[in-house]
């Protein structure tokens, strides 16, 4: 059973897909290693959804080796998956980029206590607004 929460993580790991899948259409990587990478990247697809404790550790492992393997997109993998998948992939963070996602983890768990709807992009949104009022 998934979550909204759960369901966005998902949908971008599905929009990281596409972008890898670009790679060797493009024929920018190995033909035969990133076939193998995109299968265990499915597997992870595939079972995510029914298993997410036991293969948050995948995750973290398929996306540190993106920072290796592809560096080229680096730059384009959601900073929401290096929180989600946690661990190795925190590396990859600068302190104040965690810091705002302890903050929106610490919300979402109060709206989950009290039975309140949360909507993750809104919250993030809110976040990262400057608080020192000024405006562009």
């Amino acid at each position: 059973m998934t979550s909204p929460y759960l369901d966005h993580h998902l949908a971008l790991l599905q929009h990281l897909r596409s972008i890898l899948l670009a790679l060797g259409e493009a024929e920018q990587v190995p033909d035969e290693t990133h076939a193998l990478f995109l299968e265990r990247y499915d597997e992870l697809l595939a079972e995510l959804p029914d298993d997410t404790e036991n293969n948050l550790y995948l995750g973290q492992d398929l996306l540190s080796q993106i920072f290796h393997r592809y560096p080229q997109i680096a730059h384009l993998i959601p900073r929401d998956l290096l929180w989600f998948f946690g661990g190795d992939c925190l590396h990859f963070m600068p302190d104040e980029e965690i810091q705002l996602y302890q903050q929106l983890d610490e919300r979402r768990f109060a709206a989950i206590e009290n039975d309140e709807e949360f909507d993750w992009a809104a919250e993030k949104q809110l976040l990262a607004m400057p608080t020192d009022g000024s405006r562009h």
